[in-house]
């Protein structure tokens, strides 16, 4: 295998939340495709460093707030490379193709719509899922549902996964038909724990697999939504995810739980180590709130998925 070159990407937001994305020179590796600005690490070189002077030399601006997103290895057939990506919300100038290259500003739900190198898929997917994913508690009744929902999109939820094992199949696709408005209206994605048959059925966008439905997954192409994510729990499941073609994962459990007493819990150190090995987006998963969620991204994920934080 060929010597991995380490390269610092960026996704810059600006004060509307678009990113900006450059399309690299036909004569390159990948050449007429769009690309996160960014350039090699050199020797010695601290990321953020390398970062900073890639995009002043590339688009005139100079940084002036920015955080490890994430961290992706990626093996082509003539090179490999280890993607270090970063998010950048603050920087001096105006940003213009300063050496020539095309670039322009997208809203994040459009960079669907662009053609970027196989490795940049999942920042694709990194730049476009929110920090926070809830995963619906027990209720008993829709109403009581609709409520606690209203709640966490109060919260500033955007992204919701509706779980509700004790439901029959009707029961659960009447109720998510029920949610779908309130979480339209705010503009937040609502996904459904449940089978790939149902959710195709129900047209959702998002689904969420626990990790004996990923094992019987046969194919991404089951599943004709946009988002199609997982529950792992160690790094053979991790490695299946990937094979699989999975957008993104949930990894628990990070601390013990109230409803999974005595389990033993992955911890900070285990849960970094797994996420250093992974090329998707993870959630830190498992006995965790809104105060965790800086440590979640600084031990490499992508923020954090939960119950009782905001239900």
């Amino acid at each position: 295998m060929s010597k991995l070159i380490h390269v610092a990407a960026a996704v810059i937001r600006d004060r509307r939340g678009c990113i900006l994305i450059a399309r690299r020179p036909d004569d390159k590796h990948q050449g007429g495709l769009w690309e996160f600005p960014g350039g090699k690490v050199e020797p010695g070189e601290p990321v953020a460093d390398a970062l900073a002077r890639e995009l002043h030399e590339e688009l005139g601006i100079r940084v002036t707030s920015a955080r490890p997103l994430i961290l992706i290895p990626h093996h082509y057939p003539d090179k490999s490379v280890l993607l270090d990506v970063w998010e950048v919300d603050g920087f001096d100038g105006e940003a213009h193709g300063a050496e020539g290259q095309p670039v322009c500003w997208v809203a994040p739900e459009e960079l669907d719509d662009y053609t970027f190198p196989a490795a940049n898929t999942p920042i694709v997917a990194a730049a476009r899922l929110p920090e926070r994913l809830l995963i619906t508690g027990s209720a008993a009744s829709p109403e009581e549902y609709a409520g606690c929902l209203r709640g966490a999109l109060e919260q500033g939820v955007s992204q919701v996964m509706l779980r509700a094992k004790a439901l029959s199949e009707d029961e659960f696709a009447d109720l998510y038909r029920s949610l779908l408005p309130l979480c339209e209206q705010k503009g937040a994605l609502l996904g459904v724990n449940t089978s790939v048959e149902q959710a195709n059925t129900l047209a959702a966008e998002h689904l969420h697999l626990t990790s004996e439905r990923l094992q019987a997954l046969a194919c991404r192409s089951e599943f004709s939504g946009r988002w199609l994510s997982a529950s792992c729990h160690n790094a053979e499941q991790i490695r299946m995810a990937e094979e699989k073609g999975i957008d993104f994962i949930t990894l628990s459990p990070v601390q013990a739980t109230s409803s999974h007493p005595g389990e033993p819990v992955l911890g900070w150190a285990q849960f970094a180590e797994l996420v250093a090995e992974s090329t998707l987006p993870v959630y830190a998963l498992g006995g965790l709130g809104e105060d965790d969620l800086a440590r979640a991204r600084k031990h490499g994920a992508q923020g954090i998925a939960a119950i009782s934080a905001w239900w």
